[in-house]
């Protein structure tokens, strides 16, 4: 009976475990598409083609190399399938539309700055002014009031997306997602921020 026991008693602890721990994971391919849509936008032109690559399959919670465990595994991942199979990120609600539509109005100011390296993107998904030699005199104000909207739109863009899906404590993550695609969409000859805080030029 102390031989049956055991196993069992495995089984129950991980499917408790399992059960537990199963969490509604970040969508982060459906984030980049949602990125993008927005940040084009906001930049006014299609995004640049990359390469598509397959998405990874369900896994498994657990991974262990023997029977009873792949059993295990395999009763888990019917009993309880993977919560991240199918993900869609929602971003078609007015607060959002409004804030785009302002990003996008200010940006038709902003690009200029952009393209002379006065202005670069920063590594969390905001902007911040890079030289402002390279802004004249008369203007220095106005680019700083600029881009203070900008980074204040853009902070509750990311907040607003994850409360839009219900999920705010994925705000930082969706701040990743668009401070990378920021970079990605971006035209050649922009400034921006490294995560070691350097600036680059693409």
């Amino acid at each position: 009976m102390r031989a049956l026991r055991i196993p069992m008693s495995l089984f129950l602890l991980l499917f408790a475990t399992a059960c537990v721990t199963i969490n509604v994971y970040f969508p982060a391919e459906a984030a980049e598409k949602a990125a993008d849509r927005i940040i084009m936008d906001v930049y006014g032109s299609p995004p640049p083609q990359a390469p598509q690559q397959p998405p990874a399959g369900p896994q498994s919670q657990i991974e262990a190399p023997g029977f009873p465990y792949r059993a295990v595994a395999v009763v888990l991942d019917w009993l309880v399938p993977p919560a991240h199979a199918e993900a869609d990120l929602s971003v078609n609600t007015p607060a959002i539309r409004q804030l785009t539509a302002s990003m996008e109005a200010r940006h038709r100011t902003l690009a200029p700055y952009y393209a002379s390296g006065a202005v670069g993107m920063t590594h969390d998904g905001q902007i911040e002014v890079r030289d402002q030699k390279l802004v004249p005199l008369a203007e220095r104000n106005s680019i700083r009031s600029l881009v203070s909207e900008e980074n204040r739109d853009r902070s509750a863009l990311y907040a607003e997306i994850a409360r839009a899906n219900n999920h705010p404590e994925w705000e930082s993550e969706i701040r990743s997602t668009f401070a990378r695609r920021w970079v990605d969409n971006a035209r050649a000859g922009w400034w921006y921020m490294d995560s070691a805080g350097a600036w680059k030029q693409k």
